[in-house]
């Protein structure tokens, strides 16, 4: 059998056991930072989900969006070290660890979107690497708000 129960704790105690319990300088765990970016690219669940099969197949990825003939304002996928970036391209952001790079002529008519690359079924008439997968990638955009153009990531030039 246990013994007789403690009385409960009186105002004082409880003042008590405050008045012995350290503070922490809150300043020490407090991560002071600029406002946040509000990134250029997002993704679907879908297009990340298509892009880490297509890596496991190919390793590392790299999206381009060039704006020319053809499906060329389409975003195509390719082996990260098999496409070089020239000096008219700009990177526009990084979608689940891909880099997204579009042409400075096509990206001057995007620059006030926020882009979501998604996935359709249906095949494109590009050498990306989902064509196999009978799916291609897309763009989808909004136009960013006044505050958002304010705080958007930094932009990137091929060398």
């Amino acid at each position: 059998t246990s013994g007789p129960s403690p009385p409960p704790p009186t105002d004082a105690w409880n003042a008590h056991m405050l008045e012995s319990i350290p503070l922490i300088d809150p300043s020490q765990f407090i991560m002071v930072s600029s406002a946040p970016t509000v990134p250029r690219i997002t993704a679907t669940f879908e297009a990340i989900e298509l892009l880490e099969i297509i890596r496991k197949a190919h390793g590392a990825l790299v999206i381009h969006q060039s704006g020319g003939c053809c499906d060329g304002s389409q975003p195509m996928c390719f082996p990260k070290d098999e496409f070089r970036m020239g000096t008219q391209d700009v990177r526009v952001g990084v979608v689940d660890g891909t880099e997204y790079w579009m042409h400075q002529e096509q990206f001057e008519y995007w620059k006030h979107c926020q882009l979501t690359l998604d996935v359709v079924d249906g095949r494109g008439s590009s050498f990306s690497l989902e064509i196999p997968y009978g799916k291609r990638f897309m763009i989808r955009s909004r136009i960013f708000t006044d505050a958002e153009l304010e705080h958007l990531d930094e932009l990137e030039y091929g060398e």
